[in-house]
């Protein structure tokens, strides 16, 4: 039944006259008569009793009228949903990221992106690799990054910056004046590394395995900026992505030295849930986002 013929037939029950609801309507009182008919020889009953003034419903039309209320209150509820969810969808972009892809690598790629769409907010939230697949799983976020993605059937994943990897350390240090280093001579120096539960960490951990060199893991961190604190205050080296220590490079609190061996890098990654149904605004931030047209199954 068409939700104008409800809306129209509650209020008739409420005003209680066929000429003041043709007014509101904008009908004739014929056409609102025929309406009713209609209704009537849908649900095979009479609804209105015509013969008292002002009219009044049967039973059968208080049943129908408090359904027909109630559906048009949920299908009120329902529009106002929709719209919300419309506004939301083209005017905010929910981003999760680590906290130095956050920090120092996508900066850049929304400022690109703002060019382009200037009123769309780019909402950032830092938080572990765990919890950025657990809320792009759950649907709470958009768009994860990611330092060395891993595969999962439920997720999209495509590749994001290959950063460099660097021997970090303080410019005291022994090594601190090599143009660039060997990898060999990091054998049992004092090292700073990532948390175990961080896929640095098990990417580090076998670029050394892969040159069989022994480090002294002093001290653990689950994050760069906490590592490169204790790098500062001499307390080991460490290997991190050049990208999120340029500012202290320039400020010549720590020094950075690349590797002779090959060009060590940290790959990181775009993940987004399969069958995420992005807007224009999204599907260009992504597009932005990919280093490579190329999905991980």
């Amino acid at each position: 039944m068409h939700i104008e013929m409800l809306r129209i037939f509650c209020d008739l029950a409420d005003l209680q006259s066929f000429s003041k609801t043709a007014d509101k309507h904008l009908l004739s009182q014929s056409a609102v008569s025929q309406q009713l008919a209609q209704m009537e020889l849908a649900h095979k009953c009479q609804l209105i009793n015509r013969k008292k003034r002002p009219i009044e419903l049967t039973k059968a039309g208080q049943l129908l009228y408090q359904a027909s209320k109630d559906m048009l209150e949920r299908y009120e509820q329902l529009k106002n949903e929709l719209r919300t969810l419309q506004k939301t969808s083209v005017s905010r972009i929910n981003v999760a990221a680590i906290f130095s892809i956050g920090m120092h690598t996508l900066p850049d790629y929304i400022k690109k992106f703002m060019v382009s769409y200037p009123d769309v907010n780019v909402h950032v939230e830092y938080f572990s690799a765990q919890r950025i697949y657990e809320l792009v799983l759950a649907g709470d976020v958009d768009i994860g990054l990611v330092a060395v993605p891993k595969r999962d059937k439920r997720l999209d994943v495509y590749d994001f910056e290959d950063e460099p990897l660097v021997l970090v350390c303080n410019p005291s240090h022994s090594l601190s004046h090599e143009s660039e280093v060997d990898i060999h001579r990091l054998q049992f120096e004092r090292f700073i590394a990532f948390e175990k539960d961080v896929p640095t960490r098990a990417w580090i951990d076998s670029i050394l395995e892969r040159y069989n060199i022994v480090v002294r893991p002093i001290m653990e961190f689950d994050n760069i900026e906490t590592i490169k604190r204790a790098v500062e205050i001499k307390s080991g080296i460490s290997i991190m992505p050049q990208t999120a220590i340029l500012q202290e490079v320039s400020s010549g609190t720590i020094k950075a030295i690349p590797f002779s061996n090959e060009n060590f890098i940290r790959p990181t990654g775009v993940i987004i849930r399969k069958g995420k149904i992005m807007g224009q605004a999204g599907r260009y931030l992504i597009e932005l986002l990919r280093k490579k047209s190329k999905k991980q199954e």
